[in-house]
């Protein structure tokens, strides 16, 4: 029933792992796809706010062509102040220049401290914005290499969008009005990379989580924040200036110029079905002058006052710190299974644990009682002695000297095995608890192996075994109890020779081995298993094979040597064949000098 109760807990534990890694993936998924729309957006936001200062410095200044013809700056410099008092980076704009549109025309630069447009010898660089803005097939808005903002200044305000009835797929034909100049705004390259771009960084991506880059078309690099990288998880167009990106918080404020209404851009609109075309003129108050009905379902837009078809020139790309966020995920998941199936394993180990203690508690509580059953059994025997010895001499029937005697030292021997029992059991019980006092020093080991074969000698004579022995006699003292190493020695040799099998010999042997001092018994009898070697100095274990001999012992003996042989800093290991004879060797540190 525990094996099938283990079984069936590891079962469960394997089902909960499962549901565990398919939630976790979903989970992930979700978060994936959570963590990308987030990105997106504030993405697409980092580029709104950054493309909303563009937009107010360029479309704060247009003004029709009436001022300039005048010369009378009131309505640029309420424009100007305008400006500067509604946006974050004053310093954003670094020089505004008008260029009349006629050769040999003088750059007229804005003085903003006098409010003035003065005459001003400027660098070539505006020369060629000139004459790249003057021809319709090379006008941008934006100059990024520059970086500049160029307005071009019509000599009418508008004229109405003049759409032709075409075949679809045709562009429509405009009458555009002749540019009568350009408002060149030249940009702070400074304030464009150190303080708009690196303030959108902090505001959007503020944890370090995701690397910033802002490259131009032709891959030059803009901007980049700290170990930023090449990649990109989500983009969006910087200084975009296109119909679907205005912004006109700026503009809806802006005040109108005097005498005449505030025009910004002159919007025709074609709206496509089928095969045919629908074309929609707008007037210049937004209303609907002619409606052409021909079809199919396509809108498009087209702004008459400025070229702003061209795409972006500058692109920003934002990339995770892991390299996307699905391998940031993942990453997540990955620590969150390790996580989950660690508990998991934990806890599947911590039943495996109970398992196998409530086994080896079982077990041992077995070897209890069989060492209680052995040790009654032990103590039965010369107790049962001494009753009968004591018995007769009672009785009287034991009267010659000799045989009194002869009772004597029976009761003797008897008496001193059981009090050799009794204190192995003593002795176990008081090193297991911890109780156990032991009284080092440095000590001769030689003295103390002969001392403990001395104590045997009786014992091994009596029972006719040859004893070898090889004790230098100049080994290397140690520290030690020698009573406690005496007694570990004294019961190796009563081993050997309980399991001798008939075969008399036994050999004590010490030796120095770099720096250690190794005590060796070695006999031929019965040997050790391989398995029981492994388990042959745990308290009460006595093998199979010599429980089936009916060869009397509590099984402590052994476990008392290692007890004592580990309180002195050492151990002691056993070499075994079955038939051929064991050898048990403690080994101790040599005393330093």
């Amino acid at each position: 029933m525990s094996i099938l109760a283990v079984c069936g807990f590891i079962a469960l534990l394997a089902v909960l792992a499962t549901l565990q890694y398919r939630w976790l993936a979903q989970v992930s998924e979700a978060d994936a796809e959570k963590m990308q729309r987030r990105l997106d957006s504030d993405t697409e936001r980092f580029a709104a706010d950054f493309n909303r200062e563009i937009q107010g410095a360029y479309f704060n200044f247009q003004i029709g062509p009436a001022g300039w013809k005048s010369g009378d700056p009131a309505e640029f410099n309420q424009r100007y102040e305008f400006w500067r008092s509604n946006t974050e980076y004053p310093t954003l704009i670094k020089q505004i220049v008008f260029i009349e549109n006629k050769p040999g025309a003088v750059p007229l630069l804005y003085n903003a401290e006098s409010r003035t447009f003065e005459p001003s010898e400027l660098p070539n660089v505006f020369e060629e914005l000139r004459a790249r803005s003057a021809n319709v097939q090379t006008f941008q808005t934006v100059y990024d290499e520059v970086p500049a903002l160029v307005t071009p200044i019509y000599d009418r305000m508008h004229v109405p969008g003049q759409i032709m009835l075409r075949k679809p797929g045709t562009p429509p034909k405009r009458e555009i009005p002749p540019k009568y100049g350009f408002l060149v705004i030249l940009l702070d390259e400074s304030t464009l990379k150190d303080q708009i771009l690196s303030d959108l960084a902090r505001k959007y991506f503020p944890d370090g989580d995701y690397h910033v880059a802002v490259r131009a078309q032709d891959e030059r690099e803009i901007f980049r924040t700290e170990n930023g990288t090449d990649g990109s998880n989500s983009s969006a167009k910087l200084f975009e200036l296109s119909p679907d990106k205005f912004v006109f918080s700026f503009n809806r404020e802006t005040p109108p110029a005097s005498g005449e209404r505030k025009r910004e851009v002159f919007v025709s609109q074609r709206v496509e079905r089928g095969g045919a075309t629908t074309e929609v003129k707008t007037g210049e108050n937004g209303e609907i002058l002619e409606v052409n009905n021909r079809g199919p379902i396509h809108r498009t837009t087209v702004i008459e006052r400025a070229n702003m078809n061209e795409s972006a020139p500058w692109q920003l790309s934002v990339q995770h710190r892991d390299g996307s966020v699905e391998n940031f995920v993942a990453g997540v998941q990955r620590r969150n299974l390790t996580v989950g199936f660690g508990l998991l394993a934990v806890l599947a180990t911590g039943i495996l644990l109970v398992f196998v203690s409530a086994q080896r508690a079982r077990s041992l509580a077995q070897r209890q009682l069989d060492f209680v059953s052995s040790v009654s059994h032990e103590f039965r025997t010369p107790l049962a002695v001494i009753y009968s010895a004591g018995e007769n001499l009672a009785d009287g029937i034991a009267k010659d000297e000799n045989q009194v005697s002869r009772y004597g030292k029976m009761i003797k021997g008897e008496g001193k095995k059981l009090s050799g029992m009794v204190e192995q059991i003593l002795g176990f019980a008081g090193s297991d608890s911890g109780r156990r006092k032991y009284n080092f020093r440095e000590t001769d080991v030689a003295e103390v192996t002969k001392a403990a074969l001395d104590r045997c000698l009786p014992m091994l004579k009596e029972n006719d075994f040859e004893i070898e022995t090889n004790i230098p006699t100049r080994l290397p003292p140690t520290v030690a109890d020698g009573e406690a190493l005496s007694g570990a020695i004294q019961n190796l040799l009563h081993n050997s020779a309980k399991y001798s099998n008939g075969k008399k010999w036994i050999r004590l042997s010490a030796e120095d081995v770099s720096g250690r001092i190794k005590i060796s018994v070695e006999d031929r009898g019965i040997g050790v298993s391989k398995e029981d070697l492994r388990q042959i100095f745990q308290p009460f274990f006595r093998s199979k094979t010599v429980v089936d001999a009916q060869i009397h012992g509590s099984g402590l003996g052994l476990s008392l040597v290692k007890q004592i042989a580990e309180a002195h800093g050492g151990k002691v290991y056993a070499e075994s064949e079955v038939g051929k004879g064991s050898k048990f060797t403690i080994d101790l540190a040599a005393a330093k000098p």
